[in-house]
């Protein structure tokens, strides 16, 4: 049961540790990345953000995909967290059960972004991706704690064509 799928660049570390886990009641964390399984140092840097008594998973985003939909994943209460929107888009458009909610914690900012919430930034493919999502039936959300207010992303709100 997926508890939580969230877009956050900086991927595990204290706000998302301390805030989300406990809150949305996880007890598995799958880190979704094709980067951070083949680099020591970031998988380091992870193990020590994890919650204590978790259980914390780091895999490729198509292992992530071929876990989800095997089944394997059902019997934990699961927080996946991504580097990007389009990791988000890549997991989300080829899982068998999709979430009900895509929640936006913080994107990096670049020269081809612009702001569309506090700490979230996007591009004109982001855009499209998350059209496509919102019309796929999963609601986005940008929040950036458990505890902060929820901004619903609109259609409207996304100008890519």
């Amino acid at each position: 049961m997926i508890k939580l799928f969230r877009v956050d660049h900086r991927l595990l570390h204290g706000q998302v540790a301390v805030s989300w886990y406990g809150a949305v009641g996880a007890d598995c964390i799958l880190i979704a990345n094709d980067d951070v399984p083949k680099d020591p140092i970031r998988k380091a840097s992870i193990k020590m953000a994890k919650p204590s008594g978790s259980k914390l998973v780091m895999q490729s985003i198509d292992r992530s995909i071929e876990s989800l939909n095997s089944g394997i994943t059902d019997k934990y209460h699961l927080m996946i967290i991504v580097e990007s929107i389009n990791d988000a888009y890549r997991i989300i458009s080829k899982m068998n059960n999709k979430p009900k909610v895509l929640n936006l914690g913080g994107t990096k900012e670049t020269s081809e972004t612009r702001i569309l919430a506090p700490s979230v930034n996007t591009n004109s493919k982001d855009e499209k991706q998350l059209k496509e999502l919102i019309e796929q039936g999963v609601k986005v959300e940008v929040q950036q704690v458990s505890t902060s207010s929820i901004k619903v992303v609109k259609e409207t709100d996304l100008s890519a064509e």
